[in-house]
């Protein structure tokens, strides 16, 4: 391909349009994925959590490695 086409792309990829549309692709991908599992008889996935917010408090400055040294 030519340098106008790679650029042409390149400019399509970098939309928000595009990632919307990737991310609805991938959607139903695995709706479909999850559906043929189950009816295999698979189980399906348990619900996990994403992420967990921490706060300072709950964590000693011992527990979190850096090679960051903070001077008081």
């Amino acid at each position: 391909m030519n340098n106008d086409f790679e650029k042409a792309f390149s400019d399509f990829i970098d939309r928000r349009e595009y990632d919307q549309a990737e991310n609805a692709l991938f959607a139903m991908v695995r709706i479909a994925f999850l559906a043929g599992w189950k009816a295999a008889g698979g189980n399906p996935p348990q619900p996990q959590k994403i992420f967990q917010i921490v706060h300072k408090k709950d964590i000693s400055e011992s527990a979190i490695e850096t090679d960051i040294s903070l001077k008081k």
